[in-house]
């Protein structure tokens, strides 16, 4: 018997060392399908900010099951996804109300949420001052702003006609001092500085056709642009 059970434990060793290329093997396929996931979870967050939030959550619940801690950097992120979907729901409940309703336009992309006013809204034809109508309709915006953390970049656009008489020489300047003035107010009403960029473009990025009135009109307007968390 003891002979017996030496050659059966023997025997086991050897079955047992042969088959450890499977422990391998199962913790490989293992890594694999975690790859695969997480690439899938890419493909579905390419054009919609609530499957990538759901794809951030998703990573740092993987990261629990497997014993690992959940990166602040990633919570910081959902998070201020979060808080930017929030202002973005607020900008729209402000400009569907009869105070704003056409007179601002916005448009939504994966890296910005992005104003549009018309030159008649805010400044009179040739100036930088900010009319009445324009603080009026820039509060509401502001305190949506005032939400989030995020950089903002005001732009100044004009159309091709150019200045003969006035303050500014050409359409550079206008376009750069515009944006100054909305910059400056919104730094008076409480959005920090350190958020804030201008750019004056003149008439060098059209949106219409400067042939024509209607499209000039359009032409001479300011984009303030909330930039998101990427």
């Amino acid at each position: 018997m003891p002979v017996y059970r030496i050659r059966r434990d023997e025997l086991e060793n050897q079955l047992n060392k042969s088959a450890l290329w499977a422990v391998t093997y199962g913790d490989l396929m293992s890594y694999l399908m975690i790859l695969f996931l997480v690439l899938f979870s890419f493909s579905l967050v390419k054009s919609d900010r609530a499957k990538s939030r759901k794809y951030e959550e998703s990573l740092s619940s993987i990261q629990k099951v497997f014993g690992g801690e959940e990166s602040k950097e990633r919570l910081a992120r959902v998070k201020a996804m979060e808080c930017e979907d929030t202002v973005v729901s607020g900008l729209q409940k402000s400009l569907e109300t009869n105070a704003l309703k056409n007179l601002v336009k916005m448009e939504l992309n994966e890296s910005r949420v992005k104003l549009i006013l018309s030159e008649a809204i805010i400044f009179d034809s040739g100036k930088a001052d900010l009319k009445e109508t324009a603080k009026n309709v820039l509060t509401p915006i502001i305190e949506e702003l005032k939400k989030v953390p995020n950089g903002i970049i005001v732009e100044g656009h004009t159309d091709m006609l150019q200045i003969k008489s006035g303050k500014y020489k050409n359409n550079w300047e206008l376009s750069m001092a515009r944006a100054y003035a909305v910059i400056e107010f919104m730094e008076n009403a409480g959005i920090d500085s350190k958020r804030l960029a201008g750019i004056g473009y003149g008439p060098n990025r059209p949106v219409e056709d400067n042939s024509t009135p209607e499209g000039r009109t359009k032409n001479r307007r300011i984009e303030i642009s909330l930039i998101k968390t990427q």
